[in-house]
């Protein structure tokens, strides 16, 4: 287990690392309201070590609580987004030395483990994982914060390859049952569990994400103004909003422009599009004459290999996400051209289905079948039903740790602020079949 112990260690080290750059900005910027829909950056600053301290330290640890009386302050589900502002929320320097407090402890804690133990929190260092996957998560929520207040903040722009066409522009997914879920991935999380058979018939998917370039083709040709490609919801909200582009887009002596952390720059047309909420990636499904693809249709596209009779942990098989495969981890402040990324198809010729953009799913966020709340219900029961829509893949802000071919993401049908793009589907013809 020691070999564990140095990667969790590794890995601990690394994301607190990405944390404090993302909030190594002015004070001011950490305790703004930037948007009612996201906390201050602060906030999510202290929140995750406070997470830390409550399963690490005190859970597992079973050491004497550090701040007990902040622990309702950082409580996300006493607090909502909208209030956070006004709370008495710890100050930037004393947030670092809190955060700093507990990581000290928690890697006492780590040294002393036994991660043979059968206990489900032990075992494997799942808390470890939990708390490693929670601050990758937020890093990339405090991103979005970053990309809506403005600020340039940390986006350095590393270098992306190029991209390529390829056909045909859909792949098929011939008929047939595949394992759906999580089976012996040790981190994977309560909603990705159990593994379950799912019959589905034959299915055309894209190859890729749908670009910049045909989302404004869609645009030109009126698709924000016909009802007829919108649900009810989804019109309404557009009407009522007055929404007639993905967010942060504009339009200037006709170009598109975008504004990406603080900068205006043309919108690339071979990069997902991005900043769509489900009623846009819906409404352009419809225009097409195609629909979203359902949770499970995405998850078999994804990772399902039938020669094997199982599906990788990733597109490609189980090996760990290199600069090959998928552009993930923030190596590069937006999506790769389309086509940047053979090495990571899935076996059925579907391309860059993990990193770039989180892509939208026709599903709402269900149990699956079995399912059994762990290591609490607040994770994922608690957001089951029709109220928020599946995605799925992981975004070029999400860390390699926090996204494989079975995570599950959710939010709002209206959210634009995510990372998200998508990519449309349709049922095949017998002859196709």
């Amino acid at each position: 287990m020691t070999g564990l112990k140095e990667r969790i260690a590794a890995e601990l080290e690394a994301g607190r690392a990405r944390s404090l750059a993302y909030t190594d900005v002015d004070d001011e910027v950490l305790v703004r309201r930037h948007s009612q829909f996201m906390s201050p950056l602060v906030w999510d600053l202290a929140h995750v070590g406070n997470y830390e301290e409550l399963w690490v330290l005190r859970e597992v640890g079973g050491l004497t609580p550090l701040r007990p009386e902040i622990d309702a302050m950082y409580d996300a589900f006493t607090h909502s987004r909208r209030e956070r502002h006004a709370l008495p929320l710890l100050r930037p320097a004393e947030a670092r030395r809190y955060i700093s407090g507990v990581r000290g402890r928690v890697l006492d804690v780590l040294d002393a483990a036994d991660l043979g133990d059968p206990d489900p929190l032990r075992s494997g260092g799942f808390v470890f994982g939990l708390v490693l996957q929670h601050e990758h998560q937020h890093d990339e929520t405090m991103l979005a914060t970053l990309q809506l207040s403005g600020e340039p903040g940390l986006v350095g722009d590393g270098p992306l390859p190029p991209g390529r066409n390829a056909f045909p522009a859909e792949v098929l997914v011939p008929a047939g049952p595949f394992t759906a879920g999580a089976g012996t991935l040790p981190w994977a999380y309560d909603n990705e569990r159990p593994e379950h058979r799912v019959d589905l018939p034959a299915y055309w998917i894209d190859r890729y994400p749908v670009t910049n370039g045909a989302y404004a083709e869609f645009i030109e040709d009126g698709g924000y103004t016909d009802p007829r490609w919108w649900s009810p919801r989804g019109w309404s909200w557009r009407d009522q909003r007055g929404i007639l582009a993905p967010l942060f887009w504009t339009r200037d002596a006709g170009t598109w422009w975008r504004t990406r952390f603080g900068r205006t720059e043309p919108v690339p047309p071979d990069e997902p599009v991005q900043h769509v909420s489900w009623y846009e990636a819906d409404a352009y499904a419809r225009w097409t004459g195609r629909r979203l693809p359902t949770e499970a249709e995405w998850e078999k596209a994804c990772g399902w290999n039938p020669h094997a009779g199982r599906a990788g942990a990733y597109p490609w098989g189980d090996a760990e996400p290199g600069p090959e495969h998928a552009n993930l981890g923030h190596r590069a402040s937006r999506p790769a051209p389309v086509g940047a990324f053979p090495a990571g198809a899935s076996p059925c010729g579907a391309e860059q289905m993990i990193g770039d953009v989180w892509e939208w799913t026709g599903s709402w966020f269900l149990p699956y079948p079995g399912f059994r709340s762990f290591p609490y219900s607040e994770y994922s029961e608690v957001f089951f039903g029709a109220t928020y829509r599946v995605l799925r893949g992981g975004s070029w802000a999400t860390h390699p740790l926090a996204v494989r071919t079975t995570f599950r993401n959710w939010d709002h049908p209206h959210r634009r602020q995510i990372f998200a793009g998508f990519r449309c589907a349709r049922a095949a013809t017998p002859e196709e079949a």
